[in-house]
């Protein structure tokens, strides 16, 4: 259960990242048996050869030197994980961290479950005190990763090896692997549209609220879920701004900053405009929940599953949870955003939260909760379990994206050099609070619900926001 979506600040050390919708098997030992960079507790870079079988504890060691199940049998420790996932901390993470035990028996492993993730780790980060390996807090900028996590390794190598790391990099240094990824699209409930008498996933923001129209005049069911009370969940359009509705890669964290009028209506109806558009006219023609105030996240995932919701906007990895919230995981499908550009549908490919070591750790600690986190991305079940694209480049895809034929999935190119955190710069100082937190969408929505604004009255003032923050940091903008 995400709390936000990703920060789309990155380095520049990345290319577009295209991703095969056709399943491949798992490879080989990524590790090469030359000498790495490790660091040490501090998080200095020394250079050493820590080849064979290791047991030195004086230094931390880099992901990619370690192999699992064969170096440090002898460490002892016990780390404390930190996630989000309240649902399932004590059933499947539990599973996880005993079968870990089994082959590091002098590891502890315990989990912390919490309920207001992004509010508490803020809080806790900041203490150093606060566990051993945790999902890095959207809040925490790029710039300020080294603070509190420990170097995975360089860019240049764990970018060979693992998907998404452009998003918890910097200055080419890795600091976070994504827990799996995503593509952005709509989780919908096959059944229902079915017995709607829709019989094509839609391709235009039109097209789809026409679907949402049949759905209300033809069944019981509540055609999209906003689930406006969570906060978070109104968070999630954001992801469909680039990728999705411009089919262009660099839009995000390269163009955007330079745009004028980013928001402004496009006669394709394409663009971050098209995203709010759909958003905004599904709640003002009530093809939403009743009393979207009163939404209830958990509950919505098993009102998906028997058929109760047809539709939600959010990433892939609700899918998963959807199809475990009752007795009909069948029902369940994923579509891609309805946009089209040049008649063609894009979806963009993200990391889900990234796993950070914590710096403040003991080192012993450290190289434990890395062992550990490498065998959760490579060796584990998580990302069958979770349907989500696996951390390793040559994982299989998730059957989830079997609706997604014919979508080509990218992901964000990383901003150019010195301007790594621009879109930050520009996003905060306009107070529009894209992909930040759940700003925009909750202001939009309200807006749609009580009548306030005009769609267009919205994305006036959005507009105007991000030109004053261009013009206040000399943004160089591109008319």
């Amino acid at each position: 259960m995400r709390k936000n979506l990703k920060r789309v600040a990155a380095t520049a050390m990345a290319t577009t990242m295209a991703f095969s919708l056709t399943a491949c098997s798992n490879g080989g030992d990524s590790n090469q048996g030359e000498t790495k960079p490790s660091t040490t507790n501090s998080g200095d870079t020394t250079v050493g050869d820590n080849g064979g079988d290791k047991s030195d504890v004086s230094t931390v060691p880099t992901i990619d030197e370690i192999n699992v199940g064969e170096d440090y049998k002898e460490l002892e420790a016990s780390i404390k994980v930190l996630t989000n996932r309240t649902d399932i901390v004590d059933t499947v993470y539990k599973g996880y961290a005993e079968e870990f035990m089994k082959l590091y028996p002098n590891i502890k492993v315990e989990y912390e479950g919490i309920t207001d993730y992004e509010e508490s780790l803020n809080l806790r980060l900041t203490t150093g005190d606060w566990g051993d390996l945790c999902f890095i807090p959207t809040s925490v900028d790029q710039s300020e990763l080294s603070t509190y996590f420990t170097a995975l390794g360089s860019y240049e190598k764990l970018d060979e090896v693992y998907n998404f790391c452009s998003e918890k990099a910097f200055e080419g240094t890795v600091y976070g692997i994504a827990n799996g990824g995503t593509a952005s699209g709509v989780v919908y409930n096959k059944r229902i549209w079915k017995e709607a008498g829709i019989t094509e996933i839609p391709k235009t923001p039109d097209d789809f609220l026409d679907a949402l129209q049949k759905i209300k005049d033809n069944t019981d069911a509540i055609p999209l879920y906003t689930n406006f009370a969570a906060g978070w969940t109104m968070g999630a359009w954001d992801a469909y701004i680039g990728i999705a509705a411009t089919g262009n890669p660099d839009f995000m964290n390269r163009d955007m900053v330079h745009t004028k009028d980013p928001f402004a209506k496009k006669d394709d109806m394409t663009g971050p405009y098209a995203v709010f558009y759909t958003c905004y006219e599904s709640i003002a023609r009530k093809l939403v929940e009743e009393d979207p105030a009163s939404s209830d996240w958990e509950a919505s995932k098993g009102m998906m599953n028997n058929g109760e919701i047809a539709t939600m906007v959010l990433g892939s990895w609700a899918v998963q949870q959807c199809k475990d919230a009752g007795d009909n995981p069948d029902d369940v499908g994923y579509m891609p955003f309805p946009i089209s550009v040049d008649g063609k549908q894009y979806a963009g490919a993200g990391g889900n939260y990234a796993f950070g070591v914590n710096n403040k750790a003991t080192t012993e600690n450290q190289i434990a909760a890395m062992l550990y986190m490498k065998w959760l991305i490579e060796d584990s079940t998580i990302y069958e379990d979770e349907g989500s694209i696996p951390a390793l480049k040559d994982g299989a895809m998730p059957a989830t994206l079997a609706d997604f034929e014919g979508v080509e999935l990218l992901s964000d190119t990383p901003a150019i050099e010195g301007e790594e955190t621009l879109f930050n710069d520009v996003n905060n100082e306009s107070e529009v609070g894209i992909n930040n937190d759940d700003y925009p969408n909750c202001y939009l929505a309200e807006c749609a619900m009580y009548g306030s604004k005009t769609l267009d009255e919205v994305i006036a003032e959005w507009n105007q926001q991000w030109s004053d923050a261009q013009q206040s940091l000399g943004v160089e903008v591109n008319k």
